[in-house]
């Protein structure tokens, strides 16, 4: 497994835990923000020391190149000196090198292979990284509307309720209230309008004694109204 395929499985189980722990959203997409620049610093770290790898084999190999030319050259001297046996030694030396060169290649070959695709992995960590701090305030913006529109839904479907129910009994009983006062003012009103009727009824009895009274004190009253006053009157 590579080291970008661990920095993959390691932001998966980071996600899964949190959305599994539910914890705030806000809070969890900084810290995975900040998780995945450590792990692109790491990532990158890792690309810096394959290349190193990768430059240092190719210098070994460079320096095995200048060193068989030089044996090389040292064994035609020799020749040219007349010298076998200098040129014979010149010529292994030569040897060691070359074999040196064929051992290292392969590895050089590798390394720089891995140096290419570390790079190219890198390089979309980078993206990735871009692209989640882009994302990052759209997201934070849609957590901090998701959490307003809860409250407002908890309002009106639990948290709130109560009051809104206690508004409404007051409102019943004032209601309540009103009505009953409305209905004994009716009653209070009907008895007094009942008094005031047998007020009105006496007092017009007396005036029309006092009439009576005094016709039958000026003699004029028919014959026979008389026995319509008083005694005393008559």
């Amino acid at each position: 497994m590579s080291l970008f395929s661990r920095i993959a499985d390691v932001f998966k189980a980071n996600v899964n835990d949190a959305l599994d722990k539910a914890e705030d959203p806000e809070k969890m997409l900084k810290q995975m923000v900040l998780e995945m620049e450590e792990s692109v610093n790491k990532a990158t770290l890792a690309v810096a020391n394959s290349m190193a790898h990768e430059k240092s084999l190719l210098r070994k190999i460079e320096k095995a190149k200048s060193e068989s030319a030089e044996w090389l050259f040292k064994a035609q001297q020799a020749v040219t000196a007349g010298r076998e046996d200098l040129a014979r030694a010149a010529l292994e030396k030569k040897a060691v090198h070359e074999k040196n060169i064929i051992d290292l290649e392969p590895l050089y070959i590798t390394a720089k292979s891995t140096s290419e695709k570390l790079r190219t992995q890198l390089d979309a960590l980078k993206a990735k990284l871009d692209e989640a701090r882009g994302r990052q305030g759209t997201l934070i913006a849609r957590s901090q509307a998701a959490k307003a529109q809860k409250q407002i839904a908890q309002t009106f479907s639990g948290v709130g309720s109560d009051a809104f129910s206690k508004f409404d009994k007051f409102e019943a009983k004032i209601e309540t209230l009103e009505s009953e006062a409305e209905a004994f003012e009716q009653l209070g009103g009907s008895s007094t309008s009942l008094d005031d009727e047998f007020k009105k009824l006496s007092s017009s009895s007396q005036v029309e004694q006092q009439l009576l009274e005094l016709k039958a004190s000026m003699g004029k009253l028919p014959s026979g109204s008389k026995d319509a006053l008083p005694p005393h009157q008559q």
